[in-house]
C-alpha cells in the first residue's frame, strides 16, 4: 500500500508520526543552534543570556527591569545578576524612568549596541550561507513555517496551556483549578 494512501486511512497515526519527526528535527536543530550560539556568541566577553538581554533592548528600547525579565521569560532576580553584568561591563546603564522617577530604566549603551551589532551580523552572515544553495521560495516557504511554529509554541507552551509530566501541579496554576 503506498504511503499516501496509509496516512489517508489512519490519519492519526500519521500525525503522531510526522510528530515524532518534526520533534526529533526541532531538537537537533535547537542544539545546534544552542552550541552555536554558546561558542560563537561567548567568544565576546557576554554570555549567551546576556546577548538575549542586549537583543531585547536594542530592539525594544530602553526597559524597565521587569519588562526585560518577561523578554527574557526569566525570573527577576537571574535578569537583575543579567542586567548587573552588562552594567559593569558598561554594555548597558540604567537611568531615571521617563514615565515614574522613582524607577530605573535600562538602555543599551553605544558600546552594547556596537557589540550587539557585531555579533547579530556574524549571525546573520552564517544564516546566509546555511540558505545561499536553497532557492528563494524554498526559503520564505522555510521561514514562514518557523515563523508559525514559534508562533504556535509560544500560544501553547509560554501561555501555560503546555500539558505533560512538567505542566504545573493541581492548584497551582494562575487560576487554581484542581485536576479532575
Amino acid at each position: 500500500m503506498p504511503a499516501q494512501t496509509a496516512r489517508r486511512q489512519n490519519p492519526e497515526a500519521a500525525l503522531q508520526q510526522d510528530a515524532q519527526a518534526l520533534h526529533a528535527a526541532l531538537s537537533h536543530l535547537v542544539r545546534v543552534y544552542q552550541f552555536r550560539d554558546r561558542d560563537r556568541i561567548c567568544c565576546y566577553d557576554v554570555s549567551v543570556t546576556q546577548c538575549y538581554a542586549l537583543e531585547v533592548l536594542v530592539e525594544r528600547g530602553p526597559l524597565r527591569s521587569v519588562a526585560l525579565a518577561d523578554g527574557l521569560r526569566l525570573d527577576k532576580s537571574t535578569t537583575s545578576r543579567v542586567v548587573d553584568a552588562l552594567v559593569r561591563k558598561e554594555y548597558v546603564e540604567k537611568l531615571a524612568d521617563a514615565d515614574d522617577a522613582r524607577a530605573l530604566s535600562l538602555r543599551v549603551t553605544p558600546k552594547g549596541r556596537a557589540l550587539y551589532e557585531r555579533i547579530h551580523g556574524e549571525l546573520i552572515a552564517q544564516q546566509a550561507e546555511l540558505i545561499r544553495g536553497l532557492d528563494a521560495d524554498v526559503r520564505t516557504g522555510a521561514t514562514e513555517i518557523i515563523r508559525r511554529l514559534a508562533k504556535a509554541a509560544e500560544a501553547r507552551f509560554v501561555s501555560g496551556t503546555s500539558a505533560g509530566a512538567c505542566a504545573p501541579a493541581c492548584g497551582t496554576g494562575a487560576d487554581k483549578s484542581p485536576c479532575s
